[in-house]
């Protein structure tokens, strides 16, 4: 690969790095971090943006190449052959039961392969990966992202180690046991997985996928940003309700309008909304605080369930530069969401994702959405990945004789 594609640019000190070699944090910065915060040093990947714009792009162009020009590999034949992102864009013009004057869009990303949004990120770090001749691929992860690893990396014959807290939902830890990959329970919290799987990555020399620790991770994520330009009709949304952890999600989506701000497709950022759980809300509460604090976690949604989110610098300064908007809704409304998002549209999302949804319907009650305004949720993963978080909610009928009469009594 050209080693001049593209460079890291610390999101902390500024430094730029040109290197083919595989590089996680800025070394200037790292050596400062401490375990009870956020890292520094945390790197955006940057492209020669200038070139690019003598190529008069148009993002038609860019689509049928597969947006190569604005990926940190060398092929798109590097990726794996299972069909990873240009998922649904679903428009609905009602909610719970009532119209409402604007247009709702939702992204469907459990529609991935892993059926979850991180198989963008999974799949990237496996193309290079693979264009590196590295070998096994670790991360730390509270479900879906493990899932998503170990599945992009069964596709591709690639080992897979995933280290989660010892709590991570089941059905999570089944898919990532019948992928093959080698999984590592973790006593204490995914914190605690993180950190270790970056003393493995040092130990035993294994390429490390970890969300913000690996800059790939937020190249993978923005690809949303460009298919939602694309299924909107070239529009940039006016608002994007998306659910933060780590903050890797929402900062892809920066990411990725801001590359087509650079290639002078749009003139806008869409304002991007920050959606946590109260009981999980260390990356929104401490945005605008001198000193980082952390309460830990204890919402129904694992994955957004973080006390130390690895990319909070990056995601304080696109919020800062963009006019970026926070909110956090309590576990009642993530599970009152979940339950009207399903009855309404059919689309049974997982805690995390819900999240989003009610976000947005508390920006609905409070009347904070423009009319004729378009409006787009991310639902990030399938409600199928944790079936306990809405069990409070879930009334299953008794069985009855094979009657007509019983069943008018339990229809009745």
């Amino acid at each position: 690969m050209n080693p001049n594609k593209f460079l890291y640019k610390c999101t902390d000190c500024g430094r730029e790095y040109s290197t083919g070699e595989t590089i996680y944090l800025c070394p200037a910065c790292c050596i400062t971090n401490r375990a009870t915060n956020p890292p520094s040093g945390v790197l955006k990947i940057l492209y020669d943006y200038s070139d690019l714009r003598k190529k008069d792009y148009r993002f038609d162009d860019l689509k049928k190449s597969g947006f190569a020009d604005l990926l940190p590999i060398a092929s798109l034949d590097s990726y794996p052959s299972l069909r990873v992102g240009n998922t649904p864009l679903y428009t609905m013009n009602t909610v719970d039961g009532e119209r409402v004057p604007f247009r709702l869009h939702l992204k469907d990303d459990s529609q991935n392969p892993t059926y979850s949004f991180k198989d963008r990120a999974s799949a990237l770090v496996s193309a290079y990966a693979v264009e590196h001749d590295l070998g096994t691929i670790v991360t730390a992860s509270t479900g879906n992202a493990g899932s998503s690893l170990a599945g992009i990396c069964a596709s591709k014959g690639q080992k897979a180690v995933i280290m989660v807290p010892e709590t991570a939902p089941l059905a999570k830890l089944t898919q990532i046991i019948m992928y093959g990959a080698t999984l590592v329970p973790v006593k204490g919290t995914y914190d605690d997985a993180f950190d270790l799987s970056i003393r493995a990555s040092e130990e035993f020399g294994w390429y490390n996928r970890n969300t913000a620790y690996n800059p790939l991770t937020i190249e993978g994520k923005k690809t949303v940003s460009f298919e939602l330009f694309d299924q909107l009709q070239f529009k940039v949304p006016d608002r994007i309700f998306v659910p933060v952890g780590d903050g890797v999600i929402i900062s892809g989506i920066y990411k990725g309008f801001e590359d087509l701000m650079q290639l002078n497709l749009i003139d806008r950022m869409p304002v991007i909304i920050a959606v946590q759980s109260e009981k999980s809300d260390n990356l929104v509460r401490n945005i605008g605080m001198k000193e980082f604090s952390v309460i830990p976690s204890s919402t129904i949604a694992d994955s957004i369930s973080v006390d130390i989110p690895r990319n909070f610098f990056m995601t304080r300064g696109y919020m800062q530069q963009y006019g970026g908007e926070a909110i956090t809704v309590s576990d009642e409304e993530i599970t009152r969401a979940s339950s009207v998002l399903s009855a309404s549209t059919g689309l049974f999302a997982e805690p995390a994702a819900a999240a989003a949804f009610a976000g947005l319907l508390s920006y609905l009650r409070d009347n904070r959405i423009t009319e004729n305004s378009d409006n787009v949720v991310m639902l990030t993963g399938s409600g199928l990945k944790d079936l306990k978080s809405v069990a409070s909610i879930i009334r299953m009928p008794e069985s009855i004789p094979p009657s007509i009469e019983e069943l008018k009594r339990l229809l009745a």
